[in-house]
């Protein structure tokens, strides 16, 4: 399923912004793109992700800022400062003609401006926050989505009933009318009227072409369709097999029709699997 998330947050390295966007996939597929700094806590981002989505493709984007305040803070590193000095005096005595330096030149110095250390243990509980709230947003729009596509397959199931229900009763006619016309062509093919060699044919063309059994299993297969869209929760690829189960029963009673009503019927019910099947690739 679709949905997209974002959360910010101040931590002691600056302020922190998590994106998540997440797009169909049959298996689940996690990638970022994260600053360097912060790779460390990609393990841990993995895990969360990976406990509250099951099914798609998440891009997972996480990147550092500047504070909310201004500049991260900063001060003058004494121990640098005299270094700094003490080179400067040195070069003094060797080059006595060169000019002093300005304050510029000394702040560009290295390790003259010390930034505060940063607290790794605040670090990580700000990004797990952070994560937490960026999963909420994304699981709830991917929920919003998922209860659209439940009604969508609802009504796909609900049409698939209405036809099974109208198949049942012609599949007695169909066999019956069958059996007349192959009951007339068996005597003309045989040169003979014996009935007990018509009627072992036809008994064998009767066991060929019940349907019932189909009907049955897909009137089964559907009501597991609705039991697994009322319990909820990631029952996407549960629902992907019953699809399968579903084509297979109707793909067979194609196969066994035994006249054109039926086989309108047959191809009008794997035109709904059809349909199912491409809903239930996006259902986590």
């Amino acid at each position: 399923m679709t949905g997209y998330a974002a959360a910010s947050a101040d931590s002691p390295r600056g302020r922190l912004t998590l994106e998540l966007r997440s797009v169909n996939a049959r298996f689940l597929d996690v990638q970022f793109r994260i600053a360097e700094e912060l790779r460390v806590l990609e393990p841990a981002l993995r895990e969360s992700i990976g406990a509250r989505v099951s099914r798609g493709k998440v891009d997972c984007r996480f990147f550092l800022g500047e504070p909310a305040g201004g500049g991260k803070p900063q001060r003058l590193n004494p121990e640098a400062l005299a270094r700094l000095r003490s080179l400067t005096d040195e070069a003094r005595v060797a080059f006595p003609e060169a000019p002093t330096l300005r304050i510029g030149d000394v702040l560009r110095w290295p390790g003259v401006i010390a930034e505060e250390p940063a607290d790794e243990e605040t670090l990580r509980r700000v990004a797990g926050e952070l994560c937490v709230r960026a999963l909420e947003e994304l699981v709830a729009a991917r929920g919003r989505e998922g209860a659209k596509l439940a009604e969508t397959i609802r009504a796909r199931v609900a049409a698939m009933r209405a036809r099974v229900d109208e198949i049942a009763p012609l599949v007695p006619q169909a066999i019956a009318a069958y059996q007349a016309k192959i009951t007339e062509r068996l005597k003309e093919a045989l040169g003979t009227a014996d009935d007990d060699r018509v009627r072992a044919e036809l008994a064998l063309f009767s066991a060929k072409a019940d349907v019932h059994e189909e009907l049955d299993r897909l009137r089964a297969h559907l009501a597991e369709v609705e039991r697994s869209l009322r319990q909820g929760g990631p029952v996407g690829k549960r629902l992907d097999f019953l699809a399968q189960e579903l084509n297979r029963e109707a793909n067979t009673l194609a196969a066994k029709s035994s006249s054109a009503q039926l086989s309108d019927g047959a191809l009008e019910l794997k035109l709904l699997v059809e349909q199912i099947r491409e809903q239930v690739q996006n259902i986590e």
